[in-house]
């Protein structure tokens, strides 16, 4: 009965059913407990796990390694990572189920980098990934856009012989698009001979960060042809598409379609990207009324997004708003302290900048520092502003101020409104000369091959003035750049960005 209820999904039934054979007198075995274990992981009922692993121990069983298995999988599922490297370590016997429960815990609940570690131990102690393991690492190297990591163990896992499966796959289509590989991430959907929403919309997101939101919209097209049905993801992606290409009335169009069609009431993500769409083209005032018109109260997604399209159109009282419920819904988040101190720094209100820096500093809000990074021969490489800890760095600031010597000639002007200090105009452009991206940039220029794009990550939005300056750069020195920020990917060739300018 417990197995049955275990298996069925009926997490709670399974646990009473337990407790009254407890009751009873009937003394469980090697079978019960996984299968009641199981129950406990499905409805994250750790307390009683936790009781559940003091009847195996006095029961017995704790060495056995079915029991143990499920003991780490159970641990790690509810997210105690603590107990379940605990009951990992005391195993006499490992297996490659124990090891499958660790790592996929890991990526389900965010560490990532945690996992991929795990995973290369599990290889060091000689034991082969599965299907399930493989997709797990592909979606935390996707997470961490380590491209070359995931390379590799798509290059064993060729090897392998492993037959692929539709979440192998979907997770390697996920990997490529969020490293800005679109033609590898086409390659692998083409291939799939079994593809579902998450196939698809992996792939109309992927194309809607990397600029081609058209392409994303007759993705969609083809999708609905092959009778595959949109969900909740699959239109954030295409307002995130219609959002970062300007198509204002196909947004209004697919914001009415999920709702009227599909029966997908709005989440904040969707009201978020509508927000963000309308901004971006100007139309604040329909914004203001899309937040107004919102069901539920909106979330920090909501007025994260207020407040960039107040940036955008230097909307100062929208955006004071916008920043007062911020402060409120995430108080230790310096970004909407940011945010709002460059929009009076670009009006000029030095006050109230200073009242901003004031009031961070007497709550103990630090700015989150800017830095970009490179993934190189598997090594990463982080550069801050006017950072000057990387071994090459005096060929690097030379690569720069090489850099910025044939780009003015070629018609760069430093645009200074992104200085956000006080200072004179010379201080400003010279502030703006050692950005992280301009450090990374001269960096890979000087380690990268030629033809080889030069991939670069940022933390942050990008500044206006180095996505300016990196165009012109991409153009004098003829090389495909790849910046990926916060908000999307920006392929620079020949002095044009996938993103029109508009980020």
């Amino acid at each position: 009965m417990v197995t049955g209820y275990s298996q069925n999904g009926e997490g709670v039934r399974a646990i009473e059913c337990f407790r009254e054979m407890h009751r009873g007198e009937v003394g469980p075995n090697q079978f019960t407990f996984p299968s009641v274990l199981k129950a406990c992981s499905e409805v994250l009922a750790r307390g009683f796990g936790i009781q559940v692993h003091g009847c195996i121990v006095r029961s017995g069983f704790a060495c056995n390694v079915f029991v143990d298995s499920a003991l780490v999988d159970m641990y790690a599922k509810c997210g105690d990572f603590y107990n379940a490297k605990k009951v990992f370590h005391s195993m006499e016997e490992l297996d490659v189920v124990s090891w499958t429960s660790l790592i996929t815990g890991y990526a389900h609940y965010g560490s990532h980098e945690e996992a991929l570690v795990l995973y290369c131990d599990m290889r060091v102690y000689g034991f082969n990934p599965d299907q399930f393991i493989i997709a797990c690492v592909f979606s935390a190297c996707a997470e961490l856009t380590v491209l070359g990591f995931g390379q590799q163990v798509q290059g064993y896992f060729v090897r392998s012989g492993l037959k692929s499966s539709l979440s192998v796959n979907n997770s390697l289509v996920t990997l490529y698009a969020k490293c800005g590989c679109l033609e590898d991430a086409s390659q692998v959907f083409d291939l799939m001979e079994v593809r579902d929403v998450v196939s698809w919309t992996a792939l109309i997101v992927g194309h809607a960060q990397n600029g081609k939101g058209e392409v994303s919209l007759q993705l969609y097209d083809h999708m609905i042809r092959s009778n595959i049905e949109p969900d909740f993801v699959t239109f954030v992606g295409l307002l995130f598409a219609c959002s970062h290409t300007g198509l204002v009335e196909d947004g209004r169009g697919y914001f009415k379609l999920m709702s009227e069609v599909y029966g997908i009431a709005p989440g904040p993500q969707h009201y978020a990207c509508m927000i963000d769409l309308l901004g971006r083209s100007g139309n604040i005032g329909e914004a203001k009324e899309l937040l107004n018109q919102m069901t539920t109260k909106p979330d920090a997604t909501v007025w994260k997004s207020i407040l960039a399209a107040c940036r955008m159109h230097r909307d100062l009282e929208l955006g004071e708003i916008a920043a007062r419920n911020l402060f409120e819904l995430e108080p230790r988040n310096s970004m909407p302290y940011v945010m709002l101190s460059n929009i009076y720094s670009a009006a000029g209100k030095w006050d109230d900048v200073a009242r901003l820096r004031s009031m961070m500093k007497s709550s103990g809000i630090s700015k989150e520092p800017g830095y970009s990074w490179m993934e190189i021969n598997n090594e990463i490489h982080t550069f801050t502003v006017e950072d000057r800890s990387h071994p090459r760095m005096l060929e690097i600031y030379c690569k720069v101020d090489e850099m910025m010597m044939l780009i003015k000639k070629a018609g760069y002007v430093p645009d200074r409104k992104f200085s956000l200090q006080d200072m004179d105009e010379g201080g400003k452009e010279l502030g703006l000369t050692y950005h992280s991206e301009k450090l990374a940039v001269a960096y890979g220029l000087l380690i990268v091959s030629s033809g080889v794009p030069i991939r670069i990550f940022k933390n942050l939005r990008v500044c206006g003035d180095c996505h300016n300056a990196i165009k012109m750069i991409s153009r004098v020195f003829q090389r495909h750049i790849i910046l990926r920020d916060t908000n999307c990917f920006h392929h620079l060739r020949e002095g044009v960005c996938s993103c029109r300018d508009y980020w």
